[in-house]
Parts: C-alpha cells; structure tokens; sequence
C-alpha cells in the first residue's frame, strides 16, 4: 500500500522495516538451521577444494582419481550439500504457494483444496447437514459496506494552496458502460471537465463506474494493479492538461518518492492514498489461525509429503523429506502467527462497539417548556433551518385574531402559535441541552417517552452497540438491502458479488435476530436476483421451521416489448419463533375503509336523513367498487355506521346453543342454523335489543349478526399491489423534487405490513433505512390508531442528513405536502433522539502507536520473537484514544483524532451517551446538577442505576463526597447500583439500610467496549 498516512496502513508502514529485519535477520536462519544445510560459501569451498583434489591426484599420476576415498567424500559432500539447498528452495517455494494459494488483496479466501481430474477440487466444510449453503467469504467478516466518497483535500505548497479529490459520477451507467453493471468499479478521471482552478484550490473530478472495453485494454490487470497503472495515467494527464496553469504543474510534479517508486509525485502519492481509502479492507476473517493452520495440515499431508521418500527407505533421502515437512510447518507457523496478529487486531477493531460522537434530540415545540422560548426565539441556526425545511417564512399572521407571523428574529408569540415546529437540540449548546433533558425528566422516563432513535453509522457497528439495550425488545425487523444488481453501489470483490453479499447480511441478521423478541417478525424486500439465495441464509440464521412466507409485491406496469414482463418483487417473511407469532394476523388499517368512513363521515354531517345518507352510500360504493373492493358488501349504514350482514352468530365446528329466535315480521321462528348458534340465548337477547342482528324477509332465513366498518379488520395477502411511484412521489410532495432519494419504498405499504404484526407500543427496526420511508410509515400507523410505536431507523450515508432526517422533521411537522411546503401544519407531538458513531475508518484514522521503552527486547532475543509476531500491534497501540487508551480527566472534552476531508481534526466523543448504550441503560431522567451529570434508569439486569460524570480536575473525592451528601435528598431513593468515573470513596456513604454500590466507569467502559459477543447466541 506504499505509505498511506492513514490507520493500519500507516502503522504497518512504520513497522515495515522492523518486520522485513525480522524476516531476514532471525527466521529465514532459522529455516536453514532446521534443514542443517550449509552456506553458500561452503558449498562454493567444497567445489573449490573438490577441483584442487583431482589436480593433485592427477599431477600425482594417481589412477583413477575419482575412486578416491577423498573424492568421494567431497562428491557425497557436494551432493548432500546441493540437496539441501533444493530443499531449502523447495521450502520457499511451497511457503509461497501456500500462502498465495489463500491470499488475494488483503483478504484470505477459503479455498481448501485438493489435485484431482483435470484441475482442482475444492472441499467446504460440513457437519452433516441435509442441506448445506456455503460461499467464498462465509467466515469472514465483510466491513466495506459503501464507497467513501467524501472529499480528500491536501495541501501544497507551504500549504497555502489545496487540492480537492471530489466524485463528478458514480455507478454512471451512461452511453457505453450500461452493458457492464455488475462488475467492479475503478476510479478514473472525469471525462468532462476533469480539473478546475478556483483561486488558491485545484479541483479534480473523478468517476466511479465501471470500465469500458477499451480502458480495460489500456488498463489490464485487476485490483489494486490495475488501479495503480490507472492512478498513473491519469497523474500524467493532469500534469500534461494544457489548461493547467504552470504553477499548479510545478507543485504537483513535486517529488515524494519511496524505496518503490523513487520518481513518485506529491500528485501520484495522493491518488494512491485516495484510491486505496475506497478499496482497502473488504473482509476480516474470523478465525485467520485457526483457519490456515488446519488448511497448512492439508497442505503437508497432500502437496509435500511424498509417499517416494517414505517407500524408498534411503536415510539421507527421509532425513531431507522430514527436515522439509518440519520447516515449512515451523516457519508457516512464525507467518500464521504474524499474519494472525494482523487480522485478530483489526478483527479487534471492527467488533469493539463504537463510540458516540454525538447525540441531539428533536421535539416539538409543545414538548419544550416556554421558559426555553427566549432562547429559541434567538437562534438564527434554527431559525434558518425551519424556513428551508419548513418554509415558516411563508406563515402570515392572523391580524384579525391577535396572530403573530414570521419575523427576523422569531418572537415567543411565533413560537407558541406553532407548536408542532420541531426542535433540533444540534443548533444549541449543552447548557441548552441540559435544561431541556431536565424539563423532560420532569414529564416522566425520558426513554418512554422517545418516540424514535435515528443512528447515523454503519449498520453492524449500530446493531452492535444497540445490542444489550435493545436485546429481546424488537417486535418488527424491516429491510431493504441492496438488491445485489452490479449498480446499486453494493462493492465486492472481483468474481465475489454474491458471496460478499451473504457474507454482508449475515452478521447483521444474526445480531438483528438477537434484538427481536420472541414472537418478533422479520420481512426483509429483495428482487428475484438475489432471493433465493436470501431465503436459503434466513433458513440457516432463523431456521425453515420459522418461515412464514414469501410475499410478492406488484409494484410497476412494464409495457416494454420482452419475453416476460417483470412487475414485482419479494418480500420474505420470518419469525424469530414461529410458535410464538399469533397464529392469525388481522389488522384494521385499509384504504378501502378509511374513504369508506370518510364518505359516511361527510355524509352524516350534510344529510338531514338515514334515508338519505343510505341513498347516498350506496351510490358512492356502486362508482367506485374497484377501488372499495373487497369492502362493497359494507353498503348499508345505520347511526353507528355502515355495516354488513355476518354469520358470526353461528356456530363452527361443532354443537352450540339452541333456542328460538321470532321473526319481527311473521312471528314465527326462524330457520336455526346447522349447528346452533355461537351465543346464549341471554346474549342473544342483547343483541336484539340493540338492533344488532339482521332478519331475512321470512322466517325461512338464518338471521345474521351486523359487522360494522369500522370494526374491520383484514388478512394479510401473499400478493399486494401497490404502484411503487407513490414513494417518490411522496418524496417529491415533501422535497419539491425526486432526484433526493431514488426508488423509495412506499409508507403506505409498509404501513400496511407493519400494521399486521406490531401494535401498541412495539419497536420497529429498520438497519438499511435510506430515507426513512420505515419511520414515516410508523408515524402513519400511530396517527391511524394512537398507539405509541417507536422506530430504530440505521442509516451511514450522506442522505442521513440531506433525506432522512429532515424527513422525519418535516413529517412530523405537517401531515400533508405538495412541492416541498407544506399544507396546513397539523403535525403531532413527536420527541426522537438521534445519535453519530464513529466509524471503523475513524477507528483506524486515530490509532497512535507507542513502541515500547528501553532494550526490553534487544536483551531478550526469544521474547522478542514473541513479541512482534504475536503482540507488538495490541501493545503499540493501547494508549489510542479509540481504544479508550486515554485518560479522560474530562469526559465532556474527551476527543478522536480523525481525516475528515483530507485534514485531520479533533471530534468530540459522547462518553456517557456511549456508557449509556454498553450496559443497556434505560434513561429515566438526566440532570446536571452543581456541575455533574447525573443520569438515572435502569441497566440491562434492571437494576436501579445512578451514573454520575465529573471533571476530575475539578471535582476530586473529596468533592465529590461533599456533593453527594448535599444533594443526597434530590437523588432517587431506590438505588441498586451508582457508576461514577475516577477512583472514589462513595461507597463510604451507604447508610446500614443501603446495599447500593459505587463502581468507577473507567474498566466497566473499557470492558464492555471490548466485551467477546456471540452475535449467534
């Protein structure tokens, strides 16, 4: 990777030397010890003394010299001595074909193998299973779920002049490159206006896409190769663009060479850094050791040991085939080690739960108490964003009743006018924050009382960490993953798509399985290219028996000349325990019904008549029974409503109740029906009572109970069709535009889905959420029935921001859109949280290596060894500030040094919201109190907790004891368990009756973050 300055990289970089030395130095002398060769320069002396012994012997007159003893042992010494260095060789050459047998750029694929036929075999692991799904990266962990395309910026030139790196079109499908979806982007230069100068910064466009016919003959090769001739040529073209002033020629022809590429430019180095932040790590292999030492005892067995050298029984011959199988399995171990401490470190990395850099909430203004309207009122940051996203610029006020409009600044009069205006604690500062949090606890449990959590961040990392808090809690899983087609900006490896796809989903559903509750359902959309393969994964991850079905979704009219039109796509169901799930799901959310009760609704209010209304009903349900069906049989209406005639008074099955029922007409009784009816005859009595059941014109006639409209409640189909346009033109209603987001599922259908399995209170979690169309179907179904279900929406692309966040605002704000403003502001009262992670990149941007101190190891040659094939990373790096190595004196100021475009800044970390997440923390109430943070709830176990922070340069034990026993009468009574950071002298405090403990934050946090999880349990 040459010297790329950023994470692993760049602390491998550091250490390259060190390593090679090691090689060189220790054990490829240790290869040679073990296959008791000699040097080269004895071998070239056995020569030399072998040709001085037959002159001699000759000028001697000797005959025969070659029957000399003398000749002969130099003969037999020569030999030996050659074979040796073959078998040497021959260890080399089999470490190599080992190790590049499994290696391919950074990633070790499995590939067990064995010669066979006409080429290789390959062999997958087994257990007997009757049926086995298997692919390339099954035991790996896949962590490069997007592009990185965010700017890389550098400067030049005494710094006082940047370049920016900046993606002009990605996944471009245009003119000649549309055939090749599917298969693996590179980054070229732009073919239209590839650079622009703008004062004192030079912008470079780039396209990621794939290539075409004729650039994959300019450009031969693959993978980093390939990239690196691409880099090059492209270098070349900027330097050669005769449009590029000559000053900016100069500065990028600036030397920046390696012992590699001695005729390297500031340009070419930058380009390779850029190009390999978008391409380096694809997979982490579980189990790397464990892996390549049972693929090496393969190896020996089938590639090394030669059954020749056994059979023969000539001793020199074994003794050099043993001292072969010996080495190469000593020496392949040494390289299993190292290589093991690699990828365990950076499987370190990737499964440590990440930090949370921020946390904001958002709350309607009726949520906010009024004391805080002075400051609101002067935040211009707000102030700004509701006119762009809310347009309340445009609300005029109401001269004629005392109604306030918009003005620069607000008043609080404006802001009591509009409550449902939502509120971003992002635009305030934390004593804001802080008062607001205060205010909420007051109005009972802060999480109960959160109707949403939004997750900027990678969905494994974000699943992660949500993990303790949210196990078993989950009722409804959704998702929407990349439908696997080549263009929809899914990255994998050459010749991987589909393996690097599962291998993608699986641990995610697996830690998603772990958060459902036990009669949660999962239903994720997929198309018909990758469908079979998801359901084979959801059988292996959930089991066959908890399949519940595969729904299809007709969502589009293909009027295109084809051999078969395709219409729909999937959505496949499971249960986490199917014997758990209801056994039969209605819901009471339809379209059909709503219009229904609408009309009888509008009806009421205008007709002076039940004859009337009845007229009037049954003419709407007659023009326009296509879009009624199947509710057109409710056509008769009441004061209750409309209604149908049901047989739900008879009895199923077997024997029920059997008495008269008189006809009101004939006065006689009524045909019975074939097995009685369902209810006493008391019962019975109630319903006629309250002219709830239905006489035929005789008594000839089963009677029949009235079902009212209202009270339906449907099943759930295996086919629904829902135009799939209505999703973006819902974007384009809230946005002005369909260019935001691209293909968005439709809330209505999820609304319609969702409403099947998750009622009252439930979460629904969405981990590929795009833009937010889960969260916006929840809101619906709650406004549709008052239930209270909250949403967990995961989300790590730049649309996080630009879609899916104001979404959920403006939503929230106005029920109704038309070309991004809204129509009236009848919204809701909402209050959600949302919440920034740090990202693996960000782990591996702010790494700090340490070496250790002194001669430690030059004094200690075995340890030494050790050392650096097995421990020298972990160590190195334990003072990162990622890797909670710091000590955060402050923890309000506690920082990750990170590459945000091209410059390395300083991003503040959110340790208590993080400590929050890592024991499932339960927020009640959060308060600072005389300068400490006092957070109250319950923990994972439900435990009653106090978690206390403090700045310990400001508050030591001494302290901190004074302001517990001050403020011991305004903490909650019950306490279990009290968590407070630093060393501490708290527990000195407990009154006999007490069994509460104090433990220090620090080691539970470090703990925790890097706790082993079993994301199958």
């Amino acid at each position: 990777r040459g010297d790329l300055d950023f994470g692993l990289y760049r602390i491998m970089n550091m250490k390259a030397g060190e390593i090679t030395a090691f090689l060189d130095n220790d054990l490829l002398p240790q290869a040679q010890g073990m296959l008791q060769g000699i040097s080269a320069e004895d071998r070239a002396k056995l020569d030399e003394e072998l040709g001085n012994t037959l002159a001699t012997l000759r000028k001697l007159g000797v005959p025969n010299p070659e029957e000399s003893d003398r000749v002969k042992d130099l003969r037999r010494q020569i030999a030996e001595a050659r074979a040796d260095a073959e078998a040497e060789a021959d260890v080399y050459g089999h470490l190599a074909n080992f190790f590049a047998r499994y290696y391919s750029e950074g990633d070790f694929m499995s590939q067990r193998r064995y010669s066979g036929g006409t080429g290789p075999a390959y062999l997958i692991p087994w257990d007997g299973e009757e049926v086995k799904l298997h692919w390339a990266n099954a035991d790996q962990y896949y962590v490069k779920t997007t592009e990185n395309y965010a700017s890389y910026v550098f400067t030049i030139g005494n710094e006082r002049r940047r370049v920016r790196f900046e993606i002009a079109a990605a996944d471009n499908e245009k003119d000649n490159v549309k055939e090749l979806a599917g298969k693996q982007r590179r980054f070229l230069l732009a073919r239209t206006k590839p650079v622009t100068a703008e004062g004192d910064e030079l912008v470079l466009r780039f396209e990621h896409r794939p290539m075409t016919d004729g650039e994959k003959k300019r450009f031969p090769g693959n993978g980093d190769h390939q990239q690196g001739r691409i880099n090059k040529a492209a270098a070349e073209r900027i330097r050669d663009l005769d449009a590029l002033d000559p000053a900016w020629r100069a500065l990028l022809a600036t030397p920046a060479p390696t012992e590699a590429d001695p005729d390297r430019t500031v340009l070419a180095k930058h380009l390779e850094r850029y190009t390999a932040k978008n391409t380096f790590d694809y997979f982490i292999h579980k189990d790397l050791a464990g892996f390549l030492r049972r693929e090496l005892d393969l190896y020996l067995k089938s590639e090394v040991l030669n059954l020749d050298d056994l059979a023969l029984g000539d001793a020199a011959r074994l003794r050099r085939a043993l001292a072969r199988v010996r080495t190469i399995r000593h020496m392949a171990d040494k390289i299993i080690a190292f290589l093991a401490q690699l990828e365990e470190f950076q499987k370190r990395l990737w499964l440590k739960k990440k930090l949370v850099l921020e946390t904001q909430y958002c709350a309607t203004l009726d949520r906010v108490p009024e004391a805080l309207y002075p400051d609101i009122a002067a935040n211009a940051d707000q102030r700004a964003e509701w006119v762009d996203l809310l347009a309340i610029d445009e609300i005029a006020g109401d001269l004629a009743n005392g109604g306030t409009g918009y003005t620069e600044p607000l008043t609080v009069e404006f802001l009591k006018e509009n409550p449902y205006l939502v509120l971003d604690t992002h635009h305030f500062d934390a004593d804001f924050t802080d008062r607001l949090l205060a205010a909420l606890s007051d109005a009972g449990p802060l999480d109960e009382q959160m109707d949403g959590l939004l997750v900027h961040g990678e969905n494994f990392q974000a699943l992660n960490l949500l993990r303790r808090r949210y196990r078993g809690q989950v009722q409804c899983v959704y998702i929407d993953p990349p439908y696997n087609t080549g263009s929809d900006g899914f990255a994998y490896r050459d010749s991987y798509q589909h393996s690097t796809w599962l291998a993608m989903l699986k641990d995610r559903l697996a830690i998603a399985r772990n958060l459902m509750r036990d009669g949660g359902v999962l239903m994720s959309s997929i198309d018909d290219i990758e469908q079979p393969l998801l359901r084979l994964l959801l059988d292996e991850e959930f089991g066959a028996a908890n399949r519940i079905a595969n729904m299809v979704w007709k969502g589009a009219t293909d009027n295109n000349p084809t051999r078969i039109a395709t219409e729909h796509e999937y959505l496949v169901w499971y249960a986490k325990n199917l014997a758990s799930t209801a056994p039969v799901w209605k819901s009471t959310a339809n379209d059909a019904k709503d219009l229904m009760l609408k009309e009888w609704e509008r009806l009421r209010a205008s007709c002076t008549s039940l004859k009337a209304i009845q007229s009037y009903f049954r003419k709407f349900v007659k023009d326009n029974r296509e879009v009624l069906s199947p509710l057109t049989h409710y056509d008769r209406v009441d004061e209750d409503g409309p209604y149908t005639g049901g047989r739900k008074v008879h009895n199923p099955g077997k024997e029920g109740y059997r008495y008269d029922v008189i006809h009101p007409v004939t006065g006689k009784p009524c045909v019975q029906p074939a097995r009685g009816y369902r209810f006493p005859e008391e019962t019975m009595r109630r319903l006629l009572d309250g002219d709830k059941i239905l006489f035929g014109d005789d008594e000839s006639q089963i009677i029949q109970i009235k079902e009212y409209l209202k009270d339906y409640a449907g099943d759930l189909k295996g086919f629904v069709e829902l135009d799939s346009r209505i999703g973006a033109n819902a974007l384009e209603a809230m946005f002005g535009s369909r260019e935001v987001f691209k293909n968005p599922k439709p809330a209505d259908l999820l609304a319609k889905l969702v409403g099947f399995v998750a009622s009252e209170n439930r979460i629904i979690l969405d981990f590929f959420s795009g833009s937010g169309t889960t969260g916006h179907a929840v809101i619906n179904l709650n406004r549709g029935d008052s239930a209270r279900r909250k949403f967990i929406l995961v989300e790590m692309a730049d649309y996080f921001d630009t879609v899916l966040l104001p979404r959920m605002k403006k939503l929230i704000h106005s029920r109704n859109w038309k070309a991004g403003k809204p129509i009236g502001r009848r919204g809701d009262t909402r209050l959600f949280k949302y919440i920034r992670l740090e990202s693996y990149e960000d782990t591996l941007d702010s790494l700090k290596l340490t070496p250790p101190a002194g001669d430690l190891l030059a004094e200690n040659p075995a340890l030494a060894e050790d050392y650096r094939l097995r421990y020298a990373l972990g160590e190195e790096t334990a003072e990162s500030a990622c890797l909670l190595g710091s000590r955060f004196v402050d923890p309000f100021a506690y920082t990750l040094s990170v590459v945000r475009d091209g410059t390395r800044s300083e991003v503040p970390v959110d340790l208590p919201e993080t400590f929050n997440h890592l024991i499932g923390f339960r927020e009640e109430s959060r308060r600072r109190i005389d300068g400490v943070l006092v957070c109250a709830g319950t923990d994972a176990e439900n435990r009653d907790c106090l978690i206390f922070w403090r700045n310990l340069g400001k508050m030591d034990n001494e302290a901190l004891d004074a302001w517990f026993e001050h403020n011991r009468a305004r903490l909650p009574d019950s306490i279990d368990l009290v968590y407070v950071n630093g060393d501490h002298t708290l527990n000195a405090f407990r009154q006999r009756s007490e069994t509460w403990t104090a433990q220090a934050i620090e080691p539970i946090l470090r703990e925790l973050m890097f706790e082993e999880t079993d994301h199958d349990e």
